[in-house]
């Protein structure tokens, strides 16, 4: 999960989870909020999780950014 401050308010900016069996992120929009999961990695769920560790490391300024614009 990726979050971030907002007027002092913790906002969700992006969720990765396996809740359906398999790897899936959910963007979330500062208007619209919660976006329909998409598959990001088609490994096993711990090969996921991890992916998407790196990927939040790697791009975390990127996702806020969109997260503001949206």
């Amino acid at each position: 999960m990726l979050v971030t401050q907002d007027a002092g308010q913790p906002q969700t900016v992006r969720v990765y989870d396996a809740a359906h069996g398999c790897n899936e992120m959910h963007r979330y929009t500062k208007e619209l909020g919660k976006q329909p999961a998409e598959n990001f990695h088609r490994g096993t769920l711990g090969e996921g999780m991890r992916t998407a560790l790196e990927h939040i490391k790697d791009t975390y300024e990127e996702m806020i950014d969109g997260w503001r614009r949206r």
